[in-house]
């Protein structure tokens, strides 16, 4: 009977350390969520690409999102985000680039407004399209943008005090930035049929191009904290 007793102490424990150390991934988790869902350059990325190129390429773009999100978590975690935060010429170069890439995607939207009809498209003629494109842009969107240094650098090492580790954080991440975006994407390429419409998919090229590049002179003009 003791040795029973002694079992279950054992069993309970377990429980309990299983249970402690998830406890900081689920809410690592909800924090990301709560960042991926908040209006930025992803988001308008995946919205564009869903709306005008449909399904495939808006899922890519958001696999694009969450691979970028992934790298930054890892790059938290290991301290190479932190030198990126910490060096001002660092930032300024990823910075400056990054805010140069949402104006020329903000740009082709704008002119893809201008020239309006004929069937749906994202890109200018020549522009990379395709399922590797969107990818590439949801990627370069995310890495590009210092802000998401600054914001896994000052995430990720209370979580890793907590006994979190970097890899379960990092997929976590992962994780939760694809279902998020997946869903997006899912919703707003489920309503192409209205966006195929000529006079509404220039207003949705003029607005989301004018977002982007209100987004990246927002990030132009961006400090370290």
């Amino acid at each position: 009977m003791p040795l029973m007793v002694s079992h279950g102490g054992r069993r309970r424990g377990s429980k309990v350390l299983i249970m402690s150390s998830l406890a900081p991934l689920v809410a690592f988790g909800g924090v990301v969520m709560l960042g991926a869902m908040s209006p930025g350059p992803d988001f308008a990325v995946v919205v564009r690409r869903s709306a005008v190129s449909g399904r495939g390429p808006g899922m890519a773009a958001a696999l694009g999102i969450a691979a970028g999100v992934f790298g930054w978590v890892v790059a938290a975690a290991t301290g190479v985000a932190a030198l990126l935060a910490a060096s001002a010429v660092a930032f300024t170069v990823v910075k400056v680039a990054g805010a140069a890439y949402l104006g020329y995607l903000g740009v082709r939207a704008l002119l893809a407004a201008v020239r309006g009809g004929g069937p749906p498209r994202l890109s200018l003629e020549g522009a990379p399209q395709g399922v590797w494109a969107a990818f590439s842009e949801g990627l370069l969107t995310n890495i590009l943008n210092p802000k998401a240094a600054l914001f896994f650098v000052a995430l990720v090492p209370q979580f890793l005090a907590h006994g979190a580790g970097a890899l379960g954080l990092s997929l976590v991440a992962l994780g939760g930035t694809v279902l998020w975006f997946v869903v997006v994407a899912n919703v707003v390429s489920a309503l192409r049929a209205v966006f195929a419409r000529s006079a509404v998919r220039r207003t949705l090229d003029a607005f989301m191009g004018t977002a982007l590049i209100a987004l990246g002179i927002n990030l132009a003009t961006a400090t370290r904290p």
